[in-house]
Parts: structure tokens; sequence; C-alpha cells
């Protein structure tokens, strides 16, 4: 039988694995364009559950799946991070309320997963990090008909993964071509190698954090978002997490509205598991009274507000708060981009928030969660403008209680733009979505950027660091300075029906160089505007936004 603390050793072992194996994964991206990596992504994520169990000691497996799947929603990143966090999140449903797990109970647990990962992909494509998970879990059944044995049934469950894994090329065409397998599924094969160490011999793969990887946990609930405000209302900056007693009938809802009652900068998020609290109040107690009403206190933080200001030399009439606004305005938007430049034009046209991250930085969902508190809108629009973010993006709406949230799965920076360009002040929220969504199919984006290594396009050998272009995101330029590659990008994407242009450079393009090659592309395309943005953002040198 798998008890708790054997499960959370597994889980922790499966976390070390994958971040020994991170470069190694990150590496089996086809393409070289510099991203946000799968084996990083899918390392930080689990990585966060492993620092949140750790210290859980002769408790239930139900709880530390339960701890665990919640710390993956979370902070999870990238689209393989939510796939592994929902796999995960399975075992959290398909353990709960047991002190310990039979082989039978873990494959059953992993067959949720596997179902509920399948759902929350639009298209699911065999060859990915689903096929993996699926056919591991089939064989975990196959083998439960004639063995019960928990350690042989995860020994079989791995051992299909890997053969599912180098199954991946023949599922996907451009797998085959690259001569490498699915990154994702590579990524889930190391975790589930990691946890059998454990089933198996009761050891835990070893692996030193890196100190430069940022540790998100409970701990730190609120602070990306934390500012100061003019007036001190509450003396205490209370936090606390409350883990839900299934028994109760009482909504986080009636505690939101009870704290409001008490205090301001009120925040309620939950899940199944939890129910996570902030809230400004001269009463602590009372909150941590009511909070114990949903179950037991898992976390509590109390700061005062007043002394720490005077502390810091502040006056008592600033505080920081959590800068969460209260839904009183019908419409508000949230989007993801790189680049103070872009972060600005985007505020400018009407953005709320704008979460640091793209294609080299996946936000985690707790992040985007964070910039949905701090709208101030009773339906809030999130644009995600990566499709590496979307998934993340995506796995936030369900964890707002006090307001609609809504993902336009916008899968670029332009796209982004335009949806918010399309906006019509007259028309409902409803109305509004069906018209960004349908506009962002109007737009073709391209990007000029660099190898980030050796590569392989059309026949033609790419090296590490040449220039190259991408249309929607396919390869199709390599070059040896930006200017060319982007003369030529553009002569590619600007047709004769083209209604706008937008060009943003990035930060590694002086404005000299920016003007004269905007001279160059007006001249050429004089029937169309195109307007110049200097979006400051990393690695890409250009992007081009064409709506048609």
């Amino acid at each position: 039988m798998i008890n708790g603390n054997i499960f959370r050793d597994a889980i922790i072992s499966g976390a070390n694995n994958i971040c020994l194996q991170k470069q190694e994964i990150n590496d089996l991206n086809i393409f070289p364009v510099p991203d946000g990596d799968t084996g990083t992504n899918m390392s930080m994520t689990i990585s966060a559950a492993a620092r949140e169990i750790k210290n859980m000691k002769d408790v239930d497996i139900s709880q530390v799946a339960a701890k665990a799947a919640s710390a993956m929603l979370r902070n999870a990143r990238g689209n393989s991070g939510v796939i592994t966090s929902i796999i995960f999140r399975g075992f959290a449903k398909g353990l709960a309320g047991k002190q310990e797990a039979t082989g039978k109970d873990l494959t059953n647990a992993l067959g949720i997963g596997v179902e509920d990962a399948y759902k929350a992909v639009t298209k699911p494509t065999e060859g990915t990090i689903l096929t993996v998970a699926r056919m591991a879990y089939e064989e975990g059944v196959h083998t439960l008909e004639s063995d019960l044995d928990e350690i042989y049934v995860w020994s079989k469950v791995v051992e299909a993964a890997s053969e599912a894994l180098e199954l991946t090329p023949k599922f996907l065409p451009v797998l085959k071509k690259a001569g490498v397998v699915d990154a994702g599924g590579k990524g889930l094969l190391e975790i589930f190698k990691g946890m059998q160490s454990v089933f198996a011999s009761g050891e835990i793969i070893k692996f030193e954090e890196e100190k430069d990887e940022a540790e998100v946990t409970t701990d730190n609930f609120g602070s990306a978002v934390a500012q100061y405000d003019e007036v001190i209302n509450f003396t205490y900056c209370t936090e606390f997490i409350v883990g839900r007693n299934s028994e109760v009938t009482k909504t986080p809802d009636e505690l939101r509205e009870f704290l409001v009652t008490i205090g301001d900068c009120v925040v309620v998020v939950d899940d199944e598991e939890i129910i996570k609290v902030h809230v400004h109040t001269d009463n602590p107690g009372v909150a941590l009274q009511n909070g114990l009403e949903y179950g037991q206190l898992l976390t509590v933080k109390v700061e005062n507000m007043r002394e720490q200001h005077k502390a810091a030399g502040g006056s008592e009439h600033s505080e920081p708060k959590i800068n969460v606004a209260e839904p009183v305005e019908e419409i508000g938007f949230v989007a993801v981009a790189a680049g103070e430049g872009l972060k600005d034009l985007f505020k400018d046209m009407g953005c709320n928030y704008v979460v640091s991250g793209g294609q080299s930085m996946n936000p985690s969902t707790d992040d985007i969660l964070e910039a949905i508190l701090a709208t101030p809108a009773k339906n809030v629009i999130v644009l995600p403008n990566n499709k590496n973010i979307v998934m993340a993006a995506e796995q936030a709406v369900d964890m707002v209680n006090d307001r609609n949230v809504y993902v336009i799965k916008t899968r670029t920076v332009a796209q982004g733009l335009t949806a918010l360009i399309n906006y019509e002040d007259g028309s409902s929220v409803e109305e509004n979505i069906e018209i960004m969504t349908e506009s962002t199919k109007n737009v073709v984006t391209g990007q000029v950027t660099f190898a980030a290594r050796d590569s392989e396009f059309g026949g033609k050998k790419i090296k590490e660091g040449e220039i190259i272009g991408l249309e929607d995101g396919r390869l199709s330029i390599c070059e040896k300075t930006s200017q060319k590659a982007l003369l030529k990008l553009c002569k590619n994407i600007i047709k004769k029906n083209a209604s706008f242009v937008t060009l943003i450079y990035g930060e590694d393009i002086t404005e000299e160089e920016a003007k004269a090659v905007h001279e160059i592309i007006q001249a050429k395309y004089d029937n169309v505007d195109i307007t110049l943005v200097k979006g400051d953002q990393p690695v890409y040198y250009y992007i081009v936004g064409v709506e048609y």
C-alpha cells in the first residue's frame, strides 16, 4: 500500500528527476525559436507542489494528493505544465478520502487525470504528452487483470509511458522529420520514473534546486500585485488558507460577504480542497474564527501595516495594499505582454492590468489569477497573446467566484491588439467576446528572432544565433540580419488587401534602425498605413501584425 509519506516522497522525487532532465527536454523542441521551454515549464509546475508538501508528515495520501494538485494548478506554466497539473488533479480526485492507495487506486486516479486532460485540450493531438499519459494508463488497467501489486503495476505504467514516448514520432510526422520524441511526453515519463524510484526502493532522486527559479508558494499570495495606497483604513493585513471540510455546506461566497463587513481588500479564492483568503481588518481574530467554520487553518499570516510603514519611514497615511479591486465596473481587460512599450500600449488601449510574460517567460495560472482579481470589473476578458499561455489562463477561470472571466484565445500580441481595437462600447459582453474573437481570425503575425539552437529548415541547416522569420509561428525565413529577415517577412505577409499593419520593434533595435526600416516598408506598401510602435519586447527584434 502507498501511504501519504511514500506518495509525498514520490512526487518530490518526480520533481527532482525532471529538474535533472530539464535541459535535455528543452532541447527536444522541434523549432529553434527561443521560447518558454517544455522542460522548464513542467519542472517549475511540479516543483511548486514538491515545496508545498515537503513538510507534510504522517497524513493520509488523499491530503498529500490534494495539496500537491492545488499547488500545481496555481503554478502551472505553459500548456505542458497545465496538462501535467490536470493529470495530478486526477490523483487528487481518485485518491480522495483514502488513507493509502493500492495499485488499482493509483491506476484509476491516473485514468481520471488522463480523461480530464483530453477534455481540457480543444483539439487533442496524438503524439504528445496526452498519448504518453493515455497509453501508460491503459497498460496499468491491463496489468491489473493479472497482478494487483502497486509497485509492479506502477512499473508497468512507467514501461508503457517509455514505449509510448518512442511511438510519438509515428503519430506526428514533424517529430519524425526532426528525429526527436515529444518533449512533454518525455517530461511526464521522467516524473513517473522519479516516482517509481520511491515506490520500488524508497529512494528519492536528489536535486539541488537552482537559485534563480522563482519560488511561487502560498506564502507570497498577492505579493505580485502589492502596492501602496493613500490611506490606512484597517490595521492588520490578514492572510490564511483553510483546508476545506467536505461536510460544511456554507460556500466561500458567504465567507467573502462576511469579510467585507469587517474590512476591505477582500480576496477569497477557492478550489475543492482549499480556500485562500486575504483581508485588511482591525479584527484578524474574528476573520480567522469565521474561516474555521469552513475547515482547518493550514497557514496564517497577520501583519501590522501601520508599524511596517513607521519602520520603513513612511507615513501612517500610506499602506502596503494588495491591488485587489471590487468588481464595480461592467467590464475590464487583462493582457499578457513582455516589454515596457507593449505594456504601456495595452494599458493605453484599455487594459486594466498587464501580466509580464510571453514566449520566453510563461506566467503561471496564479500570476494571471492575481491580475484578474486586480481588475475592478464584474466581467474580465483575458488576452493571453501566446499559444503557450492560453491553457494557463483558462485554468484561472474557475478559480474566481466574484466576477465572470472570459479568455479570448489570442495566440500573438498582434491578435491581442486587434481584439482590443475591435471592442465595441455599446455591445454586450457576450457580443464583444464574439466580435473580438472573430477579429483575431483576420490577423497574420510575423516575428523576427534568432535561432536558439542548431536546427534544419527546408533542407537547409540553421545555426544557433542566425536570424529567422516566422509566419504565424511557422518558420519561413533564415537570414544574416534582422532587417533582411523583416523585409522578406513583410513581402510574404503584407498583401494588397491588407487594411492595417503594426510594426513593433524590440529592446535590441534602436529607434534609428526602426525608423529607417519603417520608411522602407511604408514606401513599398503605400496602399496601407503602417504604424511603428516601440515595444521593448525581449527576444523578438520585430513583430509585424497585418490585419485584413
